[in-house]
């Protein structure tokens, strides 16, 4: 014979603002930042100054070019420790630092939100998890 225990789960809800945008805090690598919920985003983007702001030494990550919507710019992929909103923690996420003021707000892109559930309904906006 043997017992169950059901796994834990994680979740947030994220209001859409008036500019139809999901906006919240995380903590990456320790540090809390806002962020914008972007499903259009592969990867998890933030600029330089983010990046300096977060402690991160991105110049040492692999050098890469991106297309922003003012051209073609430098480019960093890095990996951070980890990237936690409302408790819902992933590890060794895969981010991308521009040079420059490009993205204004860090993007919570694809290599975080795959590692979720979310469900949208009314103008909120469900993160969930379990494990």
């Amino acid at each position: 014979a043997g017992s169950y225990t059901a796994p834990e789960q994680r979740s947030l809800t994220i209001r859409r603002n008036a500019n139809m945008q999901y906006v919240t805090t995380a903590e990456i690598n320790g540090r809390r930042v806002r962020v914008l919920v972007d499903t259009g985003a592969n990867v998890v983007a933030l600029n330089s100054s983010h990046a300096r702001a977060l402690g991160l030494d991105y110049a040492a990550g692999a050098p890469a070019r991106v297309e922003t919507a003012s051209g073609t710019a430098s480019a960093w992929v890095v990996t951070l420790g980890f990237v936690d909103v409302g408790g819902i923690r992933v590890d060794n996420v895969q981010a991308t630092v521009v040079e420059g003021d490009f993205p204004s707000m860090v993007l919570l892109g694809m290599t975080y939100l795959r590692h979720v559930k979310m469900e949208e309904t009314g103008g909120v906006l469900s993160l969930s998890r379990t494990w």
